[in-house]
């Protein structure tokens, strides 16, 4: 950039920060129902509450709605809700990481979050963390950014549904 006149720097500064900061709307949610496993613990009603805890929550909204989808997909026998009851067990997902970013010629994406599950009494089933970070070199022609991230999304997700199958094995 040190040789480029300022007018000449915009569209490539522009340009490199659209790169790395890929959003989750090429991203589907993940579909990876169970039929022993229709709803964590065999509880038939859970409150599903997913915070964001990320410095930068430009896409929160999608990548919320995501996971939102991602349970219900992979948890059919469930009735989700996002407001607390007495009635029901809740699971609560804290995002810490989600995207990608370029190094020379590799992608390096990062799905993190932490997922913790209690009775309607409030009494903990689990907690754990899903992370998964995977790197991908720069194809030409491809969107690597977005397929880093899917794969770290896909991969995190996994996690995610074997720890909170895993409750109905051990409650």
């Amino acid at each position: 950039m040190r040789g480029l006149p300022r007018k000449s720097r915009w569209p490539f500064l522009l340009a490199a920060g659209l790169a790395v900061s890929c959003g989750t709307s090429s991203i589907k949610p993940i579909a990876a129902a169970d039929p022993e496993v229709s709803c964590p613990g065999g509880m038939l009603a859970w409150n599903l509450q997913i915070s964001d805890q990320r410095a930068d929550r430009r896409d929160s909204s999608h990548l919320v709605s995501l996971l939102e989808d991602s349970f219900s997909k992979s948890f059919p026998g469930c009735k989700w809700t996002s407001a607390p009851g007495a009635d029901a067990a809740t699971i609560t997902i804290e995002i810490h990481r989600f995207g990608a970013r370029v190094d020379e010629n590799l992608w390096e994406a990062a799905a993190e979050w932490t997922v913790s599950a209690k009775d309607p009494s409030g009494r903990p089933l689990t907690e754990f963390q899903a992370e998964s970070i995977v790197s991908r070199p720069n194809y030409r022609g491809y969107s690597n950014d977005v397929e880093a991230l899917r794969n770290a999304f896909e991969q995190a997700m996994t996690r995610t549904l074997a720890g909170l199958r895993a409750i109905s094995r051990s409650s």
